[in-house]
């Protein structure tokens, strides 16, 4: 996470995402210290932007991206397929 994508790098990936944009955000025990509410960014891609450029230690890791198409890396098997 040392060069975290930017705003425009994370607004591609939101609207080319085949997984619910919720889910690149991660719901752990950070997301909870934080006092943060799921519900709030299903759907709301633009509220996962916001929360991700302020907190990019929340992000769903691995992001794959190729075109027009970007799947998060969970579970493993998923890349593989991806990148055919």
């Amino acid at each position: 996470m040392k060069s975290p994508p930017d705003r425009e790098t994370l607004e591609h990936i939101t609207s080319v995402l085949e997984d619910p944009v919720e889910d690149l955000v991660r719901k752990d025990s950070k997301f909870k210290e934080l006092g943060l509410d799921p519900g709030d960014y299903v759907g709301n891609p633009e509220a996962v932007v916001e929360l991700l450029l302020q907190r990019k230690a929340l992000m769903q890791r691995p992001i794959l991206v190729k075109s027009n198409a970007a799947i998060i890396g969970r579970p493993k098997t998923r890349i593989a397929d991806f990148l055919k």
